[in-house]
């Protein structure tokens, strides 16, 4: 056992950055080794789940071993509420996707010690291999340890949506929501917009640092553009050094770049003004590649506007696109049901 107790610590790094310690030389390089290439949001996400493990284990990071990863499972899916259970997986420990991020991001740290040479081998099991034998040039499937349920997201209606842009108080904050709301941008792709990332004449946004790091020319409605502009012209902060786009606009940090934790804030207040019970930056998202769909945009259009590595990802919002699909299924059923009805005794052939 180690006398070493994980505390996390983190201070910001450079204008958006973040630097996260658990005071372990091993841990340590490692949130190094993931700051430099993920979000800080990743970054504190990751120290946070670590903190948690090692906590529970007792041990330093080479002497885990498997048994203690499944004590661990066993832990986190215990009841945290007495008998209370969630609808959505019957569960009353923390969600499966909780507890498989946290999985995932000890396979993360033990890939990278063992890389180092740190261990010899990584303690997290990888699942049973499937029955089902692979294909040519394929690997055996294996069983995830936690499996996760696929739940659809949550999109606003017409009028909610409505009601949640007339209770923002500044065109700052409205220009954010429509940028999710009709662009289909992520919260992190709004925050991370500059100056120089507006093609105003296309009327384009140009994302610079999407998920995984990849770019990509989004069109947004001309409706987003005449906000920014009332934004940019009348409330922006005179002479703010920074490229940023979305900016504090009062206070201390007055002319800084606006934080996730300020724009959730911002959306918080402005969905209690509004009586909405559900309002996030995802459901604004959704929301706008839903209806997208939902007005006849192709699957694959739909797939590079919301910046999707794969349409497999894409493929949720023929699930949530309601008058699409019915529409769909009416046109094929009614030649179906013409087809019984030609084939019935009497019927005409």
């Amino acid at each position: 056992m180690s006398d070493w107790v994980p505390c996390l610590e983190r201070r910001p790094l450079g204008e958006t950055g973040v630097e996260v310690r658990l005071g372990n030389d091993l841990l340590d390089d490692y949130l190094r080794f993931v700051a430099a290439r993920c979000r800080p949001n990743t970054v504190l996400a990751a120290g946070f789940d670590l903190k948690v493990f090692f906590a529970f284990a007792g041990k330093e990071p080479a002497e885990v071993s498997t048994a203690d990863v499944l004590e661990f499972i066993t832990e986190q899916r215990a009841p945290r509420r007495g008998n209370v259970v969630r609808i959505e997986d019957g569960e009353a420990g923390l969600s499966a996707r909780t507890i498989a991020r946290r999985l995932s991001t000890l396979s993360g740290l033990f890939g990278y010690l063992t890389a180092r040479g740190a261990v010899t081998a990584s303690p997290v099991p990888s699942g049973p291999v499937t029955r089902r034998p692979a294909g040519r040039g394929e690997r055996r499937g294996r069983i995830p340890l936690i499996r996760t349920p696929r739940t659809l997201p949550k999109v606003l209606a017409p009028s909610e949506a409505t009601a949640l842009l007339l209770a923002l108080r500044t065109a700052r904050d409205q220009a954010m929501v429509q940028a999710m709301l009709l662009g289909g941008l992520r919260r992190c792709e709004v925050l991370g917009l500059r100056l120089r990332d507006i093609q105003l004449a296309d009327r384009r946004l140009f994302i610079a640092e999407g998920k995984g790091g990849h770019e990509r020319v989004v069109p947004v409605a001309g409706r987003f553009f005449t906000t920014l502009a009332a934004y940019l012209e009348g409330e922006r902060p005179p002479g703010t050094a920074n490229e940023t786009v979305f900016v504090v606009l009062k206070g201390p940090g007055r002319g800084r770049p606006l934080t996730a934790a300020g724009v959730d804030e911002i959306l918080r207040g402005a969905r209690h003004r509004a009586g909405l019970a559900h309002a996030t930056c995802h459901m604004l998202r959704h929301t706008c590649l839903t209806r997208l769909r939902e007005a006849g945009m192709a699957l694959e259009a739909v797939q590079a506007q919301a910046g999707h590595a794969s349409i497999e990802s894409t493929r949720i919002y023929l699930h949530l696109a309601d008058r699409w699909l019915a529409g769909e299924y009416h046109r094929a059923i009614d030649v179906l049901e013409d087809e019984l009805t030609a084939g019935k005794p009497g019927g005409s052939r």
